[in-house]
């Protein structure tokens, strides 16, 4: 028994519509592929789905863009003018936009000014005040910025001096480092180290020291470290 006839209509069911496209597709993929090769053909086969899907064949020996180009020659039809005419436009409004700002830019130099009027002239002043604000504002950003960064680094060195001056000063009342409180080169020694002077200690040798005095140094001896 034989197929029936298939009326060619659109299928409304999507699914069926998808199902058939798939095989018809690779039907007609197949009789592409046979032409190329029995008939030594050139074929170029491009199909979009309903969904966009985009699937194309083309010969071995061939490719598509040579294909329409004989085309072209031989039907006298042009498949790229419209294209063309459309980067050209694009070009020729890219070219404007660009002498627009180039002749702006000459204008905001003092430049190209004798073709304007009284209102352009008072709209290129308007221009050139608010861009004037925005470039003091910024101004004024970094350095009011820099400005809290050097009061930081101000005040954490003034810490660091601080910190500085009482560990000396507590070194210096502490008797396990031999420190005199009555010799005035102890004290002039660490506020020199506190204010950036030069690392010169005096100590000297106590009598509660007995391996320095076994050592040939006696408390009349002063050692200065620098």
């Amino acid at each position: 028994m034989g197929r029936g006839k298939i009326e060619i209509k659109k299928i409304e069911n999507p699914t069926n519509r998808q199902v058939t496209y798939s095989k018809r597709r690779a039907g007609i993929m197949k009789k592409a592929r046979e032409l190329t090769v029995l008939c030594d053909a050139e074929v170029s086969l491009i199909m979009f789905s309903s969904t966009g899907k985009f699937s194309e064949y083309c010969s071995p020996s061939t490719d598509t863009k040579k294909v329409f180009d004989r085309y072209q020659q031989i039907s006298s039809i042009s498949l790229w003018n419209a294209q063309y005419e459309k980067m050209q436009n694009t070009l020729n409004h890219l070219k404007d936009i660009n002498h627009n700002l180039r002749r702006e830019i000459r204008q905001r130099m003092g430049e190209d000014l004798d073709g304007l009027d009284i209102k352009e002239l008072r709209g290129l002043e308007q221009n050139m005040d608010e861009a004037l604000k925005l470039v003091r504002n910024r101004k004024y950003h970094v350095i009011s910025t820099q400005t809290d960064t050097y009061k930081k680094k101000l005040k954490n060195s003034q810490e660091t001096h601080g910190n500085l001056l009482r560990e000396l000063e507590q070194r210096e009342e502490h008797p396990a480092f031999g420190y005199v409180e009555d010799d005035p080169t102890n004290y002039e020694g660490a506020l020199g180290l506190g204010n950036g002077g030069p690392q010169m200690y005096a100590f000297r040798v106590q009598p509660n020291q007995p391996n320095l005095h076994a050592m040939g140094y006696s408390s009349s001896h002063d050692l200065r470290l620098a």
